[in-house]
C-alpha cells in the first residue's frame, strides 16, 4: 500500500510539474523564466532585483527552420526527472532540450529531435534583452554599467549569429549579439549538415552549388551556455566556462591569453631564412618586438613543405632559426592562407586530390581523345559562371583542363581547351563521365571540400609542431566558406588546428571573426598597408576596430604598418602615439634590404622599444591617452631615469597661397605672421599642393626680411613637401607615398620663441590652378612620463 501510494504521489507530482505555466532556470546571479510555450518571460539580475527581458519582443528559447520557413514552438512540458524541456510544434515536430544550472551559468542542449530528418536549422533566441550600452557581435555579451547577459556555443557547431542564408555564412565581423532600437538580442544556431544539399555558396558567387554531407552532423547536440553575472565579472566568467566545459582556453606563460599582455604586443615582419636569421633577430631585439613573423616561408599551401631557397636544410634549418630565437625570447611565425591549396602544391599536381570543392558538374555527351580542344557537355551551367571563374578549370577523372569559355547553344561545349593544365596528364575520356567546375579565387588557386580541409589544417599543425614555430594568422579565412560550410568552415579549420597541436601554444590571428574561435583566437590585427601612405592607409578603419575590441573583450591592434627604407621617424612615432592611446600592439611589415637602407632604422626601433615599454607597463595616463586620441596630435618620447619624456609638437594654422593678379611691381608673394610659443628651433613645415591640374616650382620662404631659402623642386598637384628640421625634405604623393628626398639651398634656420614674418612664393605652371597650404610645426616643453 505504501509503495502504491509513493508511485501515486511521485507520477502526480511530475504532473504537476509538467503542467505549471512557467519554468525557472537559476545560477547564483541570474534567474531565466520559460513559459508554457517555450518562451523566455525573465532575464533577472538577482543581486540588483532588475528585469532585463523585453516583454514586447518574442524571445524563444528555440526555434527551428524547415525548408525556408521558421517555426517557433507553441507548447512546452518540462520534464522534473531528467531535467529536459520538450519543445512542441504545431507542424508535428518535438525537440527535447536538456536542462542544467550551475553556480555560474546555464546549460541548454538538444538531446533529441522527431522526426530526425525533417529540421534543417535550429536557432537559439534570439533572446531580447533592454541592454543596449555595449553590445558584443563576436562574444555575444551584452552590458550595461552593471550586469552582463551572454550566450556561448559550447561547441563547434554551434554558430553564433542567425542563419540569415542557406549556407550559414557571415561577412559581418558577426552577430551573436545584435543591437537593436529595444536593446539586443543574443543567437546561436546549427545546421543540419548530414544530408546532400544544392545552396548558393559564398554570398551567391556560386550558384545551386552540390554541398556534400557530413556524416552525423545533426542540429542534435547544439549546446549553450547561457549566464548573467556583475558586468566587471563577464570576462572572468567566460573564462570559467571555458574551463568548466572544455571550451579551448590557451594558457601563455601561466596566464590565459584574454589577460596576457602578450597578445597585444607587437611583431616584426620580415622574411628571415636559415643566412639572414641572425640579423633580422637582432633587428626584431633592437625593437623588442614579440615575435619574427615570415610572410611567403612555404613552397605551396596546402602541404606546407618549406622554401628550398630560404631554408636548404628544410626542417632542421628552420628548427635552428627557432633555436636561435628562442634564445633571444623572441617567437618565430609564419603566415598562410587557411584552406588555399596553390596550383603546384600535390594536392592539384600532378593527380588532382578527388575532394577539391566542385561548384557543379555536367556529364560528357561525347567521348574525349587525349588532344581534343573541345569538350561536349551536357549542361553550360557552372562553366558559364564569369562572376567567381579565374582559372576555368575543369577535373574530368585525373586530367584538369581549362578552357576558354563554354558556349551559349546546344551543343554545348568547352572551347580552347588546354589539356593537362598544371602538371597533370592529358587523357581521354568516355561518355558520361562527370567534368566538375574546380571552385577558385582570384589568387589562382583551387580549394578544398570539408574533408580535404580537415587534413589541411592537421598538416598544417604538424609543420607548427616540426618547426617549433608559434605564430600564425588564418589569412583568407573566409576561403573556408567555398566548401559550402559558410562560417562552419572556418570554425572547423582552427579548432582542427588547435586540436592538432597537443597542447603546443601558438598565437594567432584571422582575417574574419567567428564566435567559436574568440576562444582559441590571441589577437585580430586588421589594416593593411599597402595601397596608401603611412598616416592614411585604411586609418579610420584601424581606430573604428578598437571599440569593437573593446565590445568583445579583444586585445587591441593596430593592423600593419609599413617600414620602408624612406619611412620617416615622425611617421613611426605618429603611429606609436596612436597605440599608445588605444594600448594597442601593431605589426611593422619590412625587409632585410629596407632595414638596412633606412638612415633612421636604429632611432626607429630606438623608438618602438620605448614606447612599447611605457605602453605595456601602464604608464601613459589616462590623461595623456585621451590627448594621443586625436589623430593630428604628434608627440616625440626620450628615455629618462625612472621614466620617459613626452614631448609634444604643436602645430600653426593652414598659411594658404595662390598666385593672384596684382598691379605693377607689387610683391606676388603671401605674407604670413606665425607665432613660436615653444622654445628656440629649427623651422619645420608642412607643404601641401591641391587643386585640378599643373604643377608649383621652387616653393621660397622668405624669413624675418634677412634669410632665404628656395627648395629646388617641381611639385605635382596631390604632393607634399615635409621639412622636419633638417636639410633633407621629403615629397610625397597624392597617396601619402615618400617618393623622394630634396635639400634645401642653405641651413634650416632657427627659429626663436615669439612671432616671426615668412613671405612665401613659387612659380606656377602656365595650366595650374594649384592652391598651397602650409602649416608649421614645433616641438614643446616635455611632461614626465613615470615608469609604473
Amino acid at each position: 500500500m505504501k509503495n502504491t501510494l509513493f508511485i501515486l504521489f511521485t507520477f502526480l507530482t511530475s504532473c504537476l510539474i509538467i503542467a505549471q505555466e512557467s519554468f525557472e532556470f537559476s545560477t547564483k546571479e541570474f534567474l531565466v523564466k520559460l513559459d508554457s510555450s517555450g518562451k523566455i518571460t525573465s532575464l533577472f539580475d538577482k543581486e540588483n532585483k532588475k528585469e532585463y527581458c523585453t516583454l514586447s519582443q518574442s524571445s524563444p528559447l528555440l526555434q527551428i527552420r524547415i525548408g525556408s520557413n521558421y517555426f517557433f514552438p507553441n507548447k512546452a512540458k518540462f520534464n522534473f526527472t531528467d531535467k529536459t524541456i520538450e519543445l512542441i510544434f504545431d507542424i508535428d515536430v518535438n525537440v527535447k532540450v536538456k536542462a542544467e544550472e550551475k553556480k555560474t551559468h546555464l546549460i541548454f542542449e538538444i538531446i533529441d529531435v522527431l522526426p530526425k530528418d525533417k529540421v534543417d536549422y535550429i536557432v537559439w533566441g534570439p533572446i531580447s534583452t533592454t541592454i543596449k550600452k555595449t553590445v558584443g557581435e563576436i562574444i555575444g555579451v551584452v552590458r550595461d554599467d552593471n550586469f552582463a547577459i551572454g550566450i556561448q556555443g559550447l561547441n563547434v557547431k554551434t554558430l553564433g549569429g542567425f542563419p540569415f542564408n542557406d549556407e550559414g555564412f557571415d561577412m559581418s565581423r558577426s552577430r551573436t549579439a545584435e543591437a537593436k532600437d529595444f536593446g539586443s538580442v543574443i543567437q546561436a544556431y546549427s545546421i543540419d549538415r548530414s544530408r546532400q544539399r544544392k545552396i548558393n555558396v559564398w554570398l551567391d558567387q556560386w550558384m545551386n552549388m552540390p554541398v556534400e554531407p557530413i556524416k552525423g552532423e545533426t542540429v542534435i547536440g547544439s549546446k549553450i551556455a547561457f549566464f548573467g553575472c556583475d558586468e566587471k565579472e563577464a570576462l572572468n566568467r567566460i573564462g570559467e566556462i571555458e574551463i568548466e566545459e572544455g571550451l579551448p582556453h590557451p594558457i601563455v606563460d601561466g596566464e590565459w591569453i584574454k589577460k596576457s599582455k602578450e597578445a597585444s604586443r607587437s611583431y616584426l615582419i620580415a622574411d628571415y631564412s636559415e643566412e639572414n636569421i641572425d640579423e633580422l633577430l637582432l633587428y626584431t631585439k633592437k625593437g623588442n618586438f614579440r615575435a619574427l613573423y615570415h610572410m611567403e616561408p612555404w613552397i605551396s599551401w596546402g602541404h606546407f613543405e618549406l622554401r628550398k631557397d630560404l631554408f636548404p636544410n628544410g626542417i632542421a634549418g628552420i628548427k635552428k632559426c627557432v633555436e636561435k630565437a628562442d634564445k633571444l625570447n623572441i617567437r618565430l611565425g609564419a603566415h598562410t592562407l587557411t584552406n588555399f591549396i596553390n596550383t603546384n602544391d600535390p594536392y592539384v599536381s600532378p593527380i588532382p586530390d578527388a575532394r577539391l570543392v566542385k561548384t557543379g558538374f555536367s556529364k560528357l555527351i561525347e567521348d574525349v581523345n587525349e588532344s581534343s580542344k573541345e569538350i561536349f557537355v551536357e549542361s553550360p551551367e557552372y562553366f558559364n559562371n564569369e562572376k567567381a571563374n579565374w582559372l576555368h578549370t575543369v577535373v574530368i577523372d585525373n586530367e584538369l583542363i581549362r578552357y576558354r569559355t563554354v558556349t551559349e547553344n546546344y551543343p554545348y561545349k568547352l572551347i580552347d581547351c588546354e589539356r593537362g593544365a598544371f602538371g597533370t596528364t592529358a587523357s581521354s575520356h568516355k561518355k558520361n563521365s562527370l567534368a566538375g567546375k574546380l571552385a577558385d579565387h582570384p589568387y589562382k588557386i583551387f580549394f578544398p571540400n570539408i574533408e580535404l580541409q580537415r587534413e589541411i589544417a592537421k598538416n598544417l599543425a604538424i609543420r607548427f609542431i616540426e618547426t617549433g614555430l608559434s605564430q600564425m594568422d588564418f589569412d583568407g579565412s573566409e576561403g573556408c566558406a567555398a566548401t559550402g560550410q559558410g562560417d562552419y568552415g572556418f570554425e572547423i579549420f582552427a579548432k582542427d588546428f588547435y586540436d592538432n597541436l597537443n597542447g603546443k601554444v601558438v598565437l594567432n590571428g584571422p582575417s574574419n571573426s567567428e564566435h567559436f574561435y574568440w576562444h582559441i583566437n590571441t589577437y585580430c590585427n586588421w589594416g593593411e598597408p599597402w595601397y596608401e601612405g603611412f598616416r592614411e592607409g585604411m586609418q579610420e578603419y584601424r581606430i573604428n576596430n578598437q571599440a569593437l575590441f573593446d565590445r568583445n573583450f579583444m586585445p587591441h591592434m593596430l593592423g600593419w604598418y609599413l617600414l620602408t627604407e624612406t619611412t620617416s621617424l615622425s611617421d613611426i612615432e605618429w603611429m606609436l602615439a596612436r597605440g599608445a592611446c588605444y594600448n594597442a600592439g601593431f605589426a611593422l611589415a619590412t625587409n632585410l634590404n629596407s632595414l638596412r637602407k633606412n638612415p633612421d632604422t636604429e632611432n626607429i626601433l630606438d623608438a618602438i622599444r620605448e614606447w612599447e615599454d611605457a605602453r605595456l607597463s601602464d604608464s601613459f595616463s589616462k590623461e595623456i591617452r585621451d590627448i594621443m586620441k586625436d589623430a593630428r596630435s604628434e608627440f616625440h618620447l626620450e628615455k629618462i631615469i625612472n621614466g620617459w619624456n613626452l614631448f609634444p609638437y604643436h602645430n600653426s594654422k593652414d598659411f594658404a597661397h595662390q598666385n593672384i593678379i596684382r598691379q605693377p611691381g607689387e610683391p606676388k608673394g603671401s605674407d604670413w605672421h606665425f607665432e613660436n610659443k615653444d622654445k628656440d628651433q629649427k623651422i619645420q613645415f608642412k607643404l601641401k599642393v591641391s587643386g585640378s591640374k599643373g604643377t608649383i616650382t621652387n616653393p621660397t620662404f622668405e624669413i624675418d626680411n634677412y634669410l632665404t631659402i628656395t627648395f629646388p623642386i617641381e611639385l605635382a598637384v596631390g604632393q607634399t613637401l615635409l621639412c622636419e628640421g633638417n636639410n633633407t625634405v621629403r615629397v610625397y604623393d597624392d597617396k601619402g607615398r615618400q617618393i623622394k628626398t630634396v635639400a634645401s639651398n642653405v641651413d634650416i634656420p632657427i627659429l626663436i620663441h615669439g612671432i616671426h614674418n615668412i613671405i612665401f612664393h613659387s612659380s606656377l605652371s602656365n595650366d595650374s590652378d594649384a592652391k598651397i597650404n602650409v602649416n608649421f610645426r614645433t616641438i614643446g616643453d616635455p611632461k614626465f612620463i613615470p615608469r609604473k
